[in-house]
């Protein structure tokens, strides 16, 4: 059976289990995997049913009793290069319980993990496990690996897989199924800042006012300033990479995508003050205050320059910094004409008759810790528009085409045979 006749019936076989795929990812999304506190248990223990019911070896490894990942691969018979198909099983957390509840409403499914990224992460494990019958046909090794902790910057997930397994997940290439919409290829992301900034005084009446300092005025001055000096500023970025984003094909499927303005806010920098936490009662001078903050950096130099003025920043306000270390890290890329991308271009294509034109990642993702290594990674996953939100939500079509996708690319990337310098 050639790649082809592969890709036609294994997309048949998920056409008439499509009932069967709803349910499972229903039930999937029904497991609370909040993040925080980020106890994926449940999620892993219904991971590992998933690949016990396909006969898969599996090992579970976890810097954290409460944060599993899980390790599988198979190999073909014939020598080929090494696949990893990568997604995480925590959440955003939720304000709305009904989000647990991960009902059916009219063409899509509303639940917490629908957008990020359990739809993702479900089509890369039944895409590991319905093509494990067929490893025949195949050439080289397909790794899965599924995480935790990646909503808090993967220090628990896939950074220690990468810390203390790196030899049996790097691989030639990763596919991520995060939030990407179908449609384009995420080639980009930006590299993000992320840290809070403190004011403390010894409080008193407020009407007396001439007695202490106010630390929520200081840190509302802070974090205007924040706003003023970098929010929505243009980044400074290599001239080749701002030609792919200004390319007319590249900002209309970002806007289209990702909501209109997005191709101009991947070449700016973003501030986002997400908590302002301090005072009890209005009439009193607060003790302390606190703002923790989300800048998001393009590609290039602009990263390192901002982290180098946060510290006068904050002294400026009478403010003590704190970066957090697990979740500011540099942008990462791929090339956008790489043969992993133009796989999935060619897919999308043939699947969903769309042109998908290079975007750049409004968000983070695991994908990076491979991109950083020089391994090219690409995105496969459902729209992100919902996620994180009380209306987050994947349509039914597209969950099954996500799936399909998944396994067409995994099928054509496993079907060129390693020469003697590439055998894994």
């Amino acid at each position: 059976m050639t790649a082809a006749g592969l890709k036609a019936a294994l997309c048949r076989h998920i056409d008439a289990r499509r009932d069967d795929v709803i349910a499972l990812l229903q039930d999937f999304l029904r497991i609370r995997s909040a993040n925080p506190p980020g106890d994926t248990r449940e999620a892993a223990d219904f991971v590992r049913g998933i690949l016990d019911r396909f006969g898969l070896e599996h090992r579970t490894v976890a810097a954290r009793e409460d944060m599993p990942n899980i390790i599988s691969c198979w190999h073909a018979p014939y020598v080929g290069r090494h696949l990893v198909l990568n997604g995480h099983m925590d959440v955003f957390p939720v304000s709305d319980d009904r989000l647990w509840a991960a009902e059916i409403e009219g063409d899509r499914i509303v639940a917490r993990g629908a957008s990020d990224m359990k739809t993702g992460t479900l089509a890369s494990i039944l895409t590991y496990g319905l093509l494990y019958p067929y490893r025949d046909r195949l050439f080289g090794k397909l790794t899965l690996t599924v995480v935790s902790d990646e909503q808090s910057g993967g220090r628990y997930g896939t950074r220690f897989l990468f810390d203390n397994h790196a030899d049996e997940i790097a691989g030639d290439a990763c596919l991520n199924g995060e939030p990407s919409g179908l449609g384009n290829i995420r080639f980009l992301e930006k590299g993000t800042l992320r840290f809070a900034l403190s004011a403390t005084g010894p409080g008193g009446h407020g009407g007396y006012p001439h007695r202490a300092n106010n630390p929520i005025r200081q840190i509302v001055g802070a974090t205007q300033a924040l706003y003023d000096r970098y929010h929505l500023r243009f980044a400074e970025m290599p001239e080749e990479i701002v030609a792919i984003l200004r390319d007319p094909a590249s900002i209309a499927a970002a806007d289209a995508i990702l909501g209109q303005g997005a191709a101009d806010n991947a070449l700016r920098i973003t501030v986002n003050a997400g908590i302002i936490e301090g005072g009890r009662k209005a009439t009193q001078i607060p003790t302390a205050c606190t703002v923790h903050v989300d800048i998001r950096v393009p590609y290039g130099p602009d990263l390192d320059r901002v982290r180098a003025e946060l510290p006068g920043l904050a002294e400026e306000f009478g403010c003590t910094l704190a970066i957090n270390e697990d979740h500011s890290y540099p942008a990462s890329g791929t090339e956008p004409d790489g043969e992993l991308a133009l796989i999935l271009r060619d897919n999308m294509k043939a699947l969903l008759g769309v042109d998908a034109p290079p975007v750049c990642s409004l968000g983070g993702t695991d994908a990076r810790y491979w991109r950083w290594r020089g391994i090219p990674a690409v995105i496969c996953g459902p729209s992100p528009l919902s996620m994180g939100t009380d209306d987050e939500h994947v349509t039914l079509d597209e969950a099954i085409n996500v799936l399909k996708l998944q396994a067409m690319c995994v099928i054509d990337y496993l079907s060129v045979q390693a020469g003697p310098s590439e055998a894994t």
